[in-house]
């Protein structure tokens, strides 16, 4: 595949501050729905101004950040508002490997957004009515559930081999994917999931760009102003069955040397990749816990200062990818993936987020997510594999991450 962009030759891009919408996800008036929404703030976008079709390779995030600056830089921009997210921005999912040619970078002719009690509308082009629900949304329907590449025993024979390799001193970690695809009577709408999963999961990032879409707790990278931020997730349980179960389950993973391991080569990974771009940078010696309506995670916060001014998709290109979706050492790891998983991940576990003009941006890791397609739905879960994994659990694991987007497409809302 070759690089593609379909933009015109200058953006005209207007930002004005709105009353409170509301709803942001409601507001979006078709399927084709682009959206970076938490706690309700957030921004979602709808029309596409112009797009950027990235091929594989190893600098995809550097000239995306290069094509990004010279599209915006030649724009003509009002921006009274000037915040983060305010004046064009793309919404932006790349594929995990980079000889995946699956990375896509979006500008919407329309964006809502709010944050901190300020709401704002960006235009581009003079469409001056861009609130009216053309689609109203449609519940998937008459679901047919298959297996994905893999079925479940050669998965957990994947896991198995993948320990050996490990215990043989090759790597020290690898996560191991799955999917499962399910089809529907209609074409599923993205809106539907994300009001779904933003109700259920609050907590997390619910995201939609070309078609994945999910909720991830784990922020890879935010830039604001030469401020960043990253939250670390390695090392997993599911929730209890009540309050004594929750705490036990927490317990015993704080206290797993597993869990604990597996956790320390994600938090490292993004000390060393992140040290050379900081003037200063935080990151703490011991994870805290991380509890979602689901699962509990082993979470290390992680905060800085740039020494230079880079966009935040500079930024993502020394941390992807991370051993919490990879393994270590990376490329070991990606070989290893590439030989046992059966399939290409496409965008699962690749970076999902938007950046803006000004280089600002949040970025997540497109985990507990779907890949749409019409009327198909592709659904993904990883666990990190270490020398003490065993396939068994590892697959209840995988089952258990499963449920986010299962629930969401079968309209479980809460449990």
């Amino acid at each position: 595949m070759k690089l593609a962009v379909t933009a015109p030759d200058r953006l005209s891009v207007r930002t004005v501050p709105v009353p409170d919408p509301g709803d942001l996800i409601a507001r979006l008036p078709h399927p084709a729905a682009l959206a970076w929404i938490r706690h309700g703030d957030g921004i979602v976008g709808w029309g596409e101004a112009a797009r950027l079709t990235l091929p594989g390779g190893p600098d995809r995030f550097t000239a995306a950040a290069r094509l990004l600056r010279d599209l915006f830089g030649n724009a003509a921009v009002d921006d009274p508002v000037t915040a983060p997210g305010t004046g064009p921005v793309a919404f932006g999912s790349f594929a995990f490997d980079p000889k995946s040619p699956d990375s896509v970078l979006i500008v919407p002719r329309r964006v809502l957004g709010r944050r901190d009690g300020t709401a704002w509308l960006t235009t581009i082009g003079d469409d001056t009515d861009p609130l009216t629900l053309t689609t109203p949304p449609h519940t998937p329907a008459g679901l047919r559930w298959s297996q994905g590449a893999l079925p479940e025993h050669a998965w957990k024979d994947a896991v198995a081999t993948a320990v050996t390799r490990i215990r043989d001193g090759r790597l020290g970690k690898v996560v191991l994917a799955r999917d499962l695809t399910v089809r529907a009577e209609a074409p599923i709408d993205a809106r539907v999931l994300l009001r779904r999963l933003a109700r259920r999961y609050p907590g997390c990032y619910a995201f939609s760009c070309a078609g994945m879409v999910g909720a991830t707790p784990e922020l890879l990278i935010r830039r604001t102003g030469g401020d960043i931020e990253s939250l670390v997730l390695a090392g997993t349980t599911a929730r209890g069955t009540g309050p004594a179960d929750d705490r036990d389950r927490a317990a015993r993973l704080f206290a797993s040397a597993k869990d604990r391991e597996e956790h320390r080569y994600a938090a490292d990974m993004v000390r060393d990749a992140l040290t050379p771009l900081c003037a200063e940078l935080t990151v703490p010696d011991q994870p805290e816990l991380l509890t979602l309506p689901n699962l509990t995670h082993l979470a290390s916060p992680v905060r800085g200062r740039l020494a230079a001014d880079r966009s935040v998709l500079d930024v993502l290109a020394a941390l992807h990818p991370t051993p919490a979706v990879c393994g270590t050492p990376t490329d070991t790891a990606l070989d290893l993936i590439r030989e046992l998983e059966g399939m290409d991940r496409g965008r699962y576990a690749g970076p999902v987020g938007w950046v803006d003009a000004r280089g600002d941006g949040e970025w997540g890791i497109a985990l507990r997510c779907a890949e749409l397609d019409g009327t198909r739905a592709r659904l993904f879960a990883g666990c990190g594999i270490v020398a003490d994994s065993d396939p068994a659990a590892e697959l209840a694991e995988a089952r258990t991450k499963f449920r986010v987007m299962r629930d969401a497409l079968q309209g479980r809302d809460a449990h």
